[in-house]
């Protein structure tokens, strides 16, 4: 079974950096992703509508590959949790956790006995079909899962602290458009009260010798939240970086680029015809 070096990595003290998918689940998307640095690809299915086969699809293709698959499942369910772990992801992101019990939940639920009660299938996908010693393989399954919690809302955010502190969960991560919205400010990310929940998270994290999470949009965003003392950070998702690279290549053509004349214009269909 293959190691997580994400959560190694911020085991040292180090910080970990990725991307976020949930339109192009391609045959090149891992290795895309692993060719341009990425030490992980969060690969969504709460908002991207696929399936967990697509999803196996994706981790099968990691194989080999010196980056990290990483699942956000739909919602807070053992059915989620513990099938994309057994299909080969090495981490999980729940959204909208809001409670310690959730928390707990999760934990049991990406866990083996006796720290949880996650279901068993081995010589299976998550252990790349290798026959083995089954107490190692559960053994390494709880040394490199990672679980992120997200705090998305008013109520999570009231109990960060407390979500931080449960043994097992790994990072709490903040979903920063819903966290907007749940405290009544959408999409002002430079609110005094924005700004004050997240300061409390990254300091939840720090006191449970957790990581906080992130997805920044550009690179000021990545600079800025780095800054604050996230660790990790998934930098965009698939849809808003292919359509950035579009649109500032377009925008270079237009601006260079010169109306001909209508004179030369004209001459050059007459001669066409």
């Amino acid at each position: 079974m293959r190691n997580n070096p994400v959560k190694e990595k911020l085991a040292r003290g180090e910080s970990s950096f990725g991307t976020m998918a949930w339109e192009f689940f391609t045959p090149g998307l891992p290795q895309i992703c692993n060719a341009a640095g990425a030490d992980f690809v969060l690969l969504d299915m709460e908002h991207s509508g696929v399936s967990l086969e697509t999803i196996k699809t994706q981790l099968g293709l990691c194989r080999g590959l010196d980056i990290a698959p990483f699942v956000r499942v739909p919602t807070t369910s053992y059915q989620y949790l513990s099938r994309v772990l057994d299909a080969g992801a090495l981490g999980v992101m729940v959204p909208m956790v809001e409670t310690v019990q959730q928390a707990k939940n999760i934990v049991e639920w990406t866990h083996y006995p006796p720290v949880g009660r996650r279901g068993a299938a081995f010589a299976a996908a998550h252990d790349d079909y290798v026959a083995g010693d089954v107490r190692s393989k559960v053994a390494t399954a709880h040394d490199r899962t990672f679980v992120i919690c997200q705090i998305e809302t008013e109520i999570g955010l009231a109990n960060v602290e407390k979500i931080a502190a449960v043994e097992g969960v790994d990072c709490v991560w903040v979903g920063h458009f819903d966290l907007t919205n749940f405290l009544g400010i959408p999409a002002q990310f430079d609110h005094p009260k924005y700004l004050k929940a997240i300061d409390r998270v990254v300091a939840a994290a720090e006191k449970h010798g957790k990581v906080a999470g992130f997805m920044a949009g550009d690179q000021k965003w990545a600079a800025d939240y780095v800054a604050k003392g996230f660790r990790i950070i998934a930098y965009g998702v698939d849809t808003a970086l292919l359509q950035g690279a579009i649109r500032a290549g377009l925008e270079t053509l237009r601006a260079n680029a010169k109306p001909v004349a209508k004179s030369k214009a004209a001459s050059r269909r007459k001669r066409g015809n």
